[in-house]
């Protein structure tokens, strides 16, 4: 008599019998059959880590892209890549042109600070109402895909002290999404904004992101990088990534 046999090897379960072997991918069906999320992703090691928390989680992860007039095209090329790699079911890259309005050192003909204090008030790097605008467009988009979850990556421990990443913020952005549309009103679904890393510290998010796998050499964090996407090590951004990584005892993979 042939004996069966059966190990679970990640999210693979294999089963050797009488008829040969078989397998059940469980993280393929999860993807299939998982709950509809919306992702923002910026293609930052902070909202890969987070689409990471999303996959992990088994949602069905529409991820959501902003070419807004920022100073470089390199992060929007590594979400594309992220989002490869992560097998997403759908990436929606959208054109919001916030040089319109200026008033952004990423959005205008203004300088990006280099070797700042962190900490002393809001810097000229702050995009105005940036987040309101992108979770305006994440609720319009998990209304039409039916994801009742919207992940945005923000910071507050370890940032740059910007108001719109604050959990008083979200939270009464998640009390608006809930009067404002159809799906929250007339088929009573409740939104939710989910923060997985609002409250950790670069070090903590990197941890995490380590734990799952991400690849964060395939992100970029960098205000101004140069023409071919090398960070300039100096702005918040890469100070604060720099450090981050410098806490957990290695180097920084994009670097």
């Amino acid at each position: 008599m042939v004996p069966i046999t059966v190990k679970m090897i990640g999210t693979r379960l294999e089963i050797r019998g009488i008829e040969g072997m078989h397998a059940i991918n469980f993280g393929q069906m999860a993807t299939v059959k998982g709950i509809p999320a919306v992702v923002l992703l910026s293609g930052g090691l902070d909202s890969t880590t987070t689409l990471a928390i999303a996959t992990r989680d088994a949602y069905t992860v529409h991820a959501l892209t902003f070419r807004y007039g920022q100073r470089h095209a390199h992060e929007i090329d590594a979400a594309r890549r992220i989002a490869a790699r992560y097998r997403v079911s759908r990436h929606e890259i959208v054109d919001v042109d916030l040089r319109a309005f200026g008033g952004s050192a990423l959005t205008a003909d203004i300088p990006v600070p280099k070797d700042r204090e962190i900490g002393d008030g809001i810097p000229v790097t702050y995009v105005p109402a940036r987040n309101t605008i992108f979770l305006a467009f994440a609720l319009a988009y998990a209304e039409v895909t039916g994801a009742s979850d919207i992940f945005i990556g923000v910071n507050h421990m370890d940032s740059s002290g910007y108001p719109d990443c604050r959990p008083e913020y979200i939270a009464a952005f998640e009390r608006l999404a809930n009067l404002a549309t159809k799906a929250s009103t007339e088929d009573r679904t409740a939104i939710r904004i989910r923060t997985p890393l609002i409250d950790l510290t670069k070090r903590e998010i990197i941890e995490l992101g380590l734990s799952l796998d991400v690849d964060y050499s395939m992100t970029t964090s960098c205000y101004d990088p140069d023409p071919s996407g090398v960070a300039c090590g100096r702005c918040d951004a890469c100070q604060l990534r720099l450090r981050g990584f410098a806490e957990v005892g290695i180097a920084d993979p994009a670097s």
